[in-house]
């Protein structure tokens, strides 16, 4: 081979290959610079945009922690009958724990904990002592969550150590509470059963009415339903510090509990009879459903009644909280008129 084929080849020379890998070089050596400035400025890596810098490989990491995070969401309660796909806002008027010491030793003290977030993968032993300790508080809702998570939530930084807690701005009661105030008034027992209520201000209202009705107790369920956080504490005018609230893992159960103590159970239900044709007299229960999907079916299958409120406008429905203060108030209604 002649070397002036050698050089000529294809139209590019010795030459022009040593220009092409020098440069190859110096953009390799720039690019390092325009790095380091930027890892200067940022302080690490850490903050960078979905797919900035790393392409996709970091977009590819992302989405599949994003996809982890749903799947954590996305198991389903059989015995309620309801996907747990609900994923409640981010409420910074709530009481938030974090770090591994502020959310243990809360949880040793008998603090009211709605839910606890554990970043998935972790084993470190400090989070391991978190969840050893979770077990003593069925009513605290352990979820495991992407570190992405964990720093969206953060209102410190992200200095969380991978567990952030709710707490509740109030603590919660026990079934007997209820019963004991009950007793005390000389009354039948009139409870509020909340079927999965997610909207803070919708709680508040209702515990409102619940009081103002001379309801002696409110019961929510654990999961896919707002606690008592500040928003809900502000909406109930200050009724929450005279109204019991128990907290159970499952409304069915509850039902089936409640009803070995004397109660009957009417749910709201636009299928139902006009509540003015049945009997609400006596220990009774009012159970009220989700705001979107209404009362599920096997709470519906338990209660003892179903009741409508008769409807003359030209939309469908009535907000949750507004339909528990008509029933509530026909309760009352038959209350009155038989102490006459």
């Amino acid at each position: 081979m002649s070397r002036e084929y050698r050089e000529n080849r294809g139209g590019y020379g010795r030459d022009n290959r040593r220009n092409d890998a020098s440069e190859r070089r110096n953009a390799r050596g720039g690019r390092r610079e325009y790095d380091s400035e930027r890892k200067d400025k940022r302080g690490s890596y850490g903050e960078r945009s979905c797919g900035e810098s790393r392409g996709r490989n970091y977009d590819f990491d992302n989405k599949r922690s994003s996809r982890r995070d749903e799947r954590a969401y996305k198991d389903f309660d059989e015995e309620n009958e309801v996907s747990t796909d609900y994923k409640p806002d981010v409420d910074m008027s709530d009481t938030l724990l974090e770090g591994r010491n502020a959310v243990l030793e809360a949880l040793r003290s008998d603090r009211s904990i709605d839910r606890v977030l554990v970043l998935d993968g972790n084993h470190d032993s400090g989070l391991g002592s978190i969840i050893t300790e979770l077990k003593k508080h069925p009513q605290t809702k352990l979820e495991f969550v992407s570190k992405q998570r964990l720093d969206q939530i953060s209102i410190t930084g992200g200095r969380h150590q991978g567990v952030i807690a709710y707490a509740a701005a109030y603590n919660y009661a026990e079934l007997d509470d209820i019963f004991a105030k009950a007793e005390t008034k000389g009354e039948k027992p009139f409870v509020f059963l909340l079927d999965g209520i997610e909207d803070p201000h919708n709680l508040g209202a209702i515990i409102r009415t619940a009081n103002m009705a001379g309801a002696h107790g409110v019961i929510i369920r654990m999961n896919r339903a707002v606690g008592l956080t500040a928003t809900v504490a502000k909406a109930s005018a200050g009724a929450i510090n005279y109204t019991p609230i128990v907290k159970v893992t499952n409304i069915a159960r509850t039902i089936d509990e409640l009803k070995e103590r004397g109660l009957w159970f009417v749910c709201a239900d636009m299928g139902g009879e006009s509540m003015y044709k049945l009997n609400l007299d006596g220990a009774i229960g009012l159970v009220i459903g989700n705001e979107g999907k209404g009362v599920s079916e096997l709470v519906r299958k338990k209660c003892d009644m179903i009741a409508s409120i008769p409807q003359f406008g030209d939309i469908d429905s009535l907000n949750a909280s507004v339909a528990a203060g008509v029933l509530a108030y026909e309760v009352v209604r038959r209350r009155v008129s038989a102490a006459k």
